[in-house]
């Protein structure tokens, strides 16, 4: 419908998870007359265009961003600056800058004395992902019903903001403007420590001597399911979120320890009474999440029994 077109030309640098989700998102809403697609890998880049993820593909991100109206960076955060000065010349007076990186003070950091004046820059963060990686396991309904923050610079033009807040809401999500900074210090605790905390369990349970990692696969209980889905993320991304929210990552794993460190008194010393008062209390929380429409109550979390194959 061309009364569904926001912006002429959109470029997206990255085309994994989020990024084929956000074009498969866009074409499915009809938001863009041109979907301009770059990659620095030659195989996700020909994997998009097979599976017609844009309108036209560009190993070389200048190329994609010429006259685009928005760009969104969809690649680690740690190649941010790299590309910002790479397609800085290139960008259109007007052209609204955003990305996708779940840390953001580094985010404005690392681009804001990169990129010109005269465009908006808007960072972004959908709060939404699975555990898989590349074009092919992205989805148009990634997106539905869940939150995305956006910490616009005090540059940026209201007009800029209300444009891709606009953009986000019609490819599914909820909006929330931001600041960078709080932004950091709550991902922290709801998802960078937890993955940090997963990525530790799953290593020591392949680490200890006295339990096989057949054993560690053959009868892993519900709990250690979970921590390995966290744990089978991508990499080199969480290695970069690491890196670049240090000290908001600090911060919650400091209070955290704290706490563990009252868990395992408790647990020492048989305190039956303050295990079952967290127990309650962070069952609640549990319940909150579901209320909130951000998890399904059904049975083991929903999930699918029949046989998976390893076609995916």
């Amino acid at each position: 419908m061309a009364d569904a077109i926001m912006f002429d030309r959109i470029a997206l640098i990255g085309i994994g998870l989020i990024g084929s989700s956000i074009a498969r998102a866009i074409l499915r809403a009809d938001l863009t007359r041109e979907l301009a697609i770059s990659d620095a890998s030659p195989q996700h880049l020909s994997e998009a265009e097979k599976l017609e993820l844009g309108h036209s593909f560009h190993h070389d991100p200048v190329e994609a961003v010429q006259d685009a109206d928005l760009v969104i960076l969809c690649t680690p955060v740690g190649t941010y600056r790299t590309i910002g000065e790479q397609i800085a010349p290139a960008l259109k007076a007007g052209a609204i800058v955003s990305d996708v990186g779940s840390v953001k003070e580094h985010v404005v950091d690392t681009l804001q004395d990169v990129l010109p004046a005269h465009v908006d820059f808007i960072p972004g963060h959908p709060i939404s992902g699975t555990e898989k990686s590349g074009p092919r396991h992205g989805f148009a309904e990634l997106f539905d019903n869940r939150f995305c923050i956006l910490t616009p610079t005090e540059d940026a033009s209201q007009q800029a903001v209300d444009r891709l807040k606009a953009l986000w809401e019609a490819i599914g999500s909820e909006v929330e403007i931001m600041d960078a900074k709080h932004h950091d210090l709550v991902l922290a605790i709801t998802s960078h420590v937890p993955h940090l905390i997963a990525y530790n369990i799953v290593g020591t349970a392949d680490d200890l001597e006295s339990v096989t990692k057949s054993e560690v696969i053959k009868f892993s209980a519900g709990g250690f399911r979970d921590f390995t889905r966290i744990a089978a993320s991508d990499p080199i991304m969480w290695r970069d979120v690491f890196l670049n929210n240090r000290d908001a990552v600090l911060e919650m794993l400091g209070r955290f320890l704290e706490d563990l460190s009252m868990l395992q008194r408790a647990v020492r010393d048989s305190d039956g009474e303050m295990l079952e008062s967290l127990f309650t209390r962070t069952r609640n929380i549990r319940r909150s999440i579901i209320d909130a429409g951000q998890e399904t109550d059904a049975p083991d979390f929903g999930r699918q029994h029949h046989a998976e194959t390893d076609s995916d």
